[in-house]
């Protein structure tokens, strides 16, 4: 079978399982793909015979607005662009920032660099000179497809690297539109290997900072039919995810999970994702799968989620877990199973709530297929029994296709990360019984108070679920007694003064549902949470604040617990 072929089959068996976790878990086997290019041994194929609908911008207006590419247009236009990169010099193996919104030029540059074998490095475009510096130096980049208008911030980027603007000009770059001239028959100049490398990701530095995580030709493109598995996504489907370019989750669930699948990709500028606007997107373009992070999600449910979207089947959440309460609404308005999942910047989708599972809200689900999870006591270094946290390990012994290949330029990081035969993901996770897996904690958000451990997420659920808190986020703070004790940053939610009566009712919440060593002992009222744009906690930043508070501050005594 050609290597298209092969990646068929293996897809065919997680849509032939799709609602029966138990027999995909069981019949699913990594593909063999010493060569494989996603880009020319699958993507364009789909372009192949009738056109069919590719991806879907949404324009500023109703569905007239949009603007829809077709399989086969994406495929020649990507030809055409990957052709006129190695005109201008683009090689095998050249790292290329991009750094775009969310329109096509996105899925075009990703599309010809897979083809020429060049590697990426998505960048936000928030991202600031100093963020740039970094990524540029460390990921030794060669060329920039930037938007025009934001060229400015490189001037002070050193390198020997080439620049290309999108939309405009911009002094002594190139042009993007130009690739429009170029020849529409692409033919590569080699093979591409399976594994050799194609992504560079600089993960958001919630908690330290950013790493530099490398993927290859076969840990994302195939190593995300765990993603596709995981959303429930089948060919002829509208797809929607809500994430910026140059983090991860877009890669996952705005490329590679929906086109795995032969669905039509529904782009919305994240940075316009209001609550109106997403529920009119759902409505309007006939959205079948939807993915968004729990903030988007805790949004919806706060502007009152309405009636539910028409062609709606499949609802899921991503980036942080997602408390009970928002899993509860969303089932009790729309009577449909919002399905939480994790996976990392390092991996696809490790776990998750599949279709045809009912999701026990609060967990994150069970191992999904190629993933095989073990939870171990980070200083034993031994398997925990259930109902004990533990950390996330993935067993190498048979090694998951989504595992990245390692950080790039840190081979003492890598080690760490992939010791005695394990890799560990940082994250704290306690199994049920029955299998599913409940998020504790990042291993480095975890902290003593009264010498007793503390997951800031356990903390965050009961405050979140509290009508007055709209968001939250807990830290520790330096006790001289405790050595630390927990503090809640919080938004209040709109008709809630940021005043002592809220603070009180937070504390009361806390103290109904936790035992006095876990009480939130300091309550800070808060305009906005920092957080990135994939919508995580930036819980680095919040920690650094805490000496300083930026809002009203409320205190309880409560009894020392040693």
């Amino acid at each position: 079978m050609s290597p298209g072929e092969v990646f068929r089959a293996a897809r065919d068996v997680l849509l032939r399982h799709r609602t029966d976790w138990e027999a995909a878990v069981a019949e699913f086997r990594r593909p063999e793909l010493p060569l494989f290019n996603w880009a020319l041994d699958w993507f364009d194929t789909l372009g192949e015979g009738p056109e069919r609908p590719a991806l879907r911008l949404v324009g500023a207006g109703g569905p007239e607005t949009d603007r829809i590419l077709g399989f086969g247009e994406l495929s020649e236009r990507s030809d055409r662009l990957a052709n006129w990169l190695r005109s201008i010099g683009v090689e095998r193996g050249d790292p290329v920032l991009l750094m775009l919104d969310n329109r096509e030029p996105v899925w075009e540059s990703m599309l010809a660099a897979i083809k020429l074998g060049a590697v990426l490095v998505p960048t936000y475009t928030t991202a600031t000179p100093a963020e740039l510096r970094d990524r540029v130096l460390r990921g030794e980049v060669r060329y920039v497809i930037a938007e025009a208008a934001l060229s400015e911030r490189f001037a002070g980027v050193p390198g020997e690297w080439v620049g290309i603007g999108v939309g405009g000009p911009a002094r002594g770059w190139l042009r993007y539109e130009d690739f429009l001239g170029a020849d529409p028959r692409f033919v590569p100049d080699g093979v591409t290997r399976g594994e050799d490398p194609l992504f560079r990701y600089f993960t958001s530095g919630t908690t330290s900072a950013p790493k530099m995580v490398e993927h290859t030709h076969l840990s994302y493109p195939v190593g995300h039919l765990s993603g596709m598995y995981w959303n429930g996504v089948r060919p002829g489907d509208v797809h929607l995810n809500i994430s910026a370019p140059g983090w991860a989750k877009h890669a996952w669930s705005s490329f590679f999970v929906p086109w795995n699948a032969e669905a039509t990709v529904v782009a919305l500028d994240a940075a316009g994702s209001t609550p109106r606007r997403v529920s009119e997107v759902l409505r309007d373009r006939g959205v079948t799968t939807f993915c968004a992070p729990p903030t988007v999600w805790r949004a919806l449910v706060t502007a009152g989620l309405g009636d539910r979207p028409p062609a709606l089947r499949e609802a899921v959440a991503a980036g942080e877990p997602l408390e009970p309460s928002v899993v509860r609404e969303v089932a009790r308005r729309w009577d449909l199973s919002l399905r939480d999942g994790y996976g990392q910047t390092e991996t696809t989708g490790q776990i998750g709530n599949p279709p045809g599972r009912v999701p026990v809200p609060g967990s994150m689900g069970v191992p999904l297929p190629g993933y095989r999870i073990t939870l171990v006591d980070p200083e034993t270094d031994l398997p925990v029994p259930d109902g004990e946290p533990g950390e996330i390990c993935l067993d190498l012994s048979e090694r998951p296709l989504g595992l990245m290949r390692g950080y790039a330029g840190d081979p003492e990081r890598t080690a760490r990360a992939m010791a005695g035969g394990r890799y560990r993901t940082g994250d704290l996770a306690v199994r049920a019984p029955d299998g599913n897996l409940t998020h504790v904690a990042r291993a480095d958000d975890m902290f003593k108070s009264f010498d007793h451990r503390i997951s800031p997420r356990e903390l965050e659920t009961v405050l979140l679920a509290h009508p007055a808190v709209a968001d939250a986020a807990v830290v520790p703070v330096p006790d001289p007694i405790g050595l630390w004790v927990p503090k809640a940053c919080v938004v209040p939610a709109p008709g809630h003064a940021a005043g002592p009566g809220t603070a009180h009712a937070l504390f009361a919440a806390v103290r109904s549902e936790l035992p006095p060593e876990k009480w939130v002992r300091v309550v800070e009222f808060v305009t906005e949470l920092p957080r990135t744009s994939s919508g995580k906690t930036r819980r680095a930043e919040l920690r650094e604040r805490s000496a300083g508070a930026r809002g009203p501050v409320y205190r309880i005594d409560a009894p020392a617990t040693i």
